[in-house]
């Protein structure tokens, strides 16, 4: 027996197609459900929607299974056939979080879930504690970064579908590791999405850059953001799934009295009593508010913490030194050192990328609750060849880089590959099956490129090659570069992760002073004292009497009785005597 339930208020007939049979489905409701129950269905059954007098079959909105692709039919899944073995697992509590994001489909060469399970212990050795996984949910063709989902309840089957998820994860828990899993709420892919034939999933009162907004807020929405909401708590339930990054939440445009983030926030917090496990959500967001990270008991979203925008364009245009698109709105040690102090930098001023004045202070508010890098899925595979930091500045830049980030006072996160400085590019791929979609999305990365001043030489997003062409090649590791990148990242995410001033949260402890025309920055957070060089020349930084280096970026810094010299482009991190403090200005 199986129950078979559907949204679809704009329907006067819907007709359910099972394991090849027909049966006429009861409805509509009052809140406009169709449903009926089928004694000879049960997992494994596919099924499909036959709406009113159209004979397409159409896919459930709420598919947990696309077996075949997101324009065939659904089948059942029983989430209780899988067998956990992770009842012991707590996952280690995200202010003391080290990210790595990966996208499944280039993580490894096989790319699956399966193959990525191979290389849990080479991010255990590495220092990960909490692997991002890239958005998962079905979307048409053969590869994709998953931002064109479409089925959101179905694992995509090129990774191996939902059982190959759940052992994913389980076999992560076992290992230690918690699970971020990307989700998109924001649009549905352009491709294989039949939401709006059941209900009002859209409206055209408000505009994103995918076309219509979801209906977060006009009539039906209740219903609407019930198929979020329950779609998140899917995936933190029957998935195991730690927590979740919601891609752009600028674009959830919802004047409710409760926001869409609020409300998944309580249910997300009820969950967490429920099941016994602590449960959290990142946030991307592109406003600059800290009400977004600011704690439902004093109005805010309540989401556990947000990227951190602003510090990697105030790192990446300062070492690259492009101030294009929106890194005009950077470049200078100063907007820097105000990121790192301040977390963001535009606290409502006038950005000239955005012609407008733009964000708010952060006050009173622990850096845990943001994310930093200098690299993530985007900052690479935005460019038009997805060059990497070290092709664009060098090795010796990107490993002050890396320095800077784990340095920094927030929560770190690395891209795949970016440990040990992968030459293998990651760029933008689809796989769209009609040709005036391929053309669309080929035409409007060159356009997108344009403002960056990237030309039209921009690899065709569509073409195979471009997909595998991103595939990490594990076997750069065994070659010296490669492995002296690794040696550097692996010494840095175990410095942070056993020293307690390298997680402090608390914004009054850490001070930072800096030059624009030296060059240079250092900082002092509780015993740590971080001393950044981003001159052509040598500087000296103060440092007291019985201060012990920790880490250095290059060659280890020349020592005077009250200061170091430290090389052109590089980074040191030293312990400091206690009440040692920022005392005078390098020169």
């Amino acid at each position: 027996m199986h129950h078979f339930s559907v949204w679809a208020p704009r329907r006067n007939k819907v007709t359910l197609e099972v394991d090849g049979n027909k049966v006429r489905m009861l409805g509509p409701s009052s809140r406009g459900f169709w449903s009926v129950d089928v004694a000879s269905a049960g997992h494994g059954s596919d099924y499909a929607f036959l709406l009113d007098e159209d004979a397409t079959p159409y896919p459930d909105p709420r598919s947990f299974w696309q077996p075949k692709d997101v324009h065939s039919h659904s089948r059942v899944l029983d989430h209780h056939r899988f067998t956990w073995t992770d009842e012991k697992f707590r996952a280690i509590p995200l202010p003391s979080a080290v990210i790595y994001e990966m996208h499944l489909g280039t993580f490894t060469q096989g790319g699956t879930f399966d193959s990525a399970i191979e290389r849990l212990d080479y991010l255990c050795d590495l220092g990960i504690t909490h692997v991002e996984v890239m958005p998962i949910a079905s979307y048409e063709g053969g590869f994709s970064w998953g931002y064109d989902g479409v089925a959101n309840y179905a694992p995509d089957e090129s990774y191996g579908g939902p059982e190959a998820t759940k052992r994913f994860i389980d076999a992560a828990h076992r290992k230690g590791l918690a699970v971020i899993l990307d989700v998109v709420y924001n649009h549905f892919g352009p491709a294989g999405n039949y939401t709006n034939q059941f209900g009002p999933y859209y409206t055209e009162k408000h505009v994103t850059p995918w076309g219509a907004a979801i209906n977060f807020e006009e009539g039906g929405s209740d219903q609407v953001r019930r198929y979020f909401l329950d779609n998140a708590l899917m995936w933190l339930r029957d998935y195991h799934v730690d927590g979740l990054r919601l891609d752009a939440t600028h674009e959830l445009i919802d004047r409710s009295a409760m926001h869409f983030l609020e409300q998944l926030a309580r249910e997300v917090e009820d969950l967490s009593a429920s099941v016994g496990r602590c449960l959290f959500l990142i946030a991307e967001s592109d406003l600059n508010n800290p009400r977004v990270v600011t704690s439902l008991g004093a109005n805010g979203y309540g989401m556990d913490a947000q990227w951190s925008d602003d510090f990697q364009h105030a790192l990446f245009s300062i070492l690259a030194q492009e101030q294009v698109g929106y890194f005009e709105d950077f470049g200078s040690i100063s907007d820097l050192a105000h990121t790192l102090k301040h977390t963001f930098l535009y606290e409502g001023q006038y950005s000239k990328f955005r012609l407008k004045h733009h964000g708010r202070p952060v006050i009173n508010l622990s850096y845990h609750h943001f994310v930093g890098c200098i690299q993530n899925h985007d900052q690479i595979g935005n460019r038009a060849k997805g060059e990497r930091v070290h092709m664009i500045v060098g090795q010796q830049a990107a490993k002050l880089a890396a320095g800077v980030v784990f340095t920094a006072p927030f929560l770190p996160m690395i891209f795949m590959g970016e440990e040990y400085a992968a030459d293998t590019p990651w760029m933008y791929f689809a796989d769209f099956q009609a040709e005036d979609l391929r053309k669309a999305v080929s035409e409007g990365r060159k356009k997108d490129f344009a403002v960056f001043g990237f030309g039209d030489d921009v690899p065709d997003p569509e073409d195979p090659a471009t997909f595998q062409a991103s595939k990490l090649k594990w076997e750069e590791l065994e070659d010296p570069k490669h492995r002296e990148m690794h040696r550097w990242y692996r010494d840095l995410i175990h410095l942070r992760r056993k020293t307690l001033s390298m997680n402090l949260g608390d914004p009054t402890r850490m001070e930072v002073v800096s030059s624009d025309e030296g060059r240079w920055i250092y900082t002092d957070r509780g015993d740590i004292r971080t001393v950044i060089n981003f001159a052509d020349a040598t500087v000296r930084f103060p440092m007291p009497p019985h201060s012990e280096l920790l880490l250095s970026s290059h060659t280890v810094p020349d020592r005077m009785d009250d200061g170091v010299f430290a090389s052109p482009m590089s980074m040191a991190i030293y312990h400091i005597p206690p009440r040692a403090t920022l005392a005078e200005p390098p020169h």
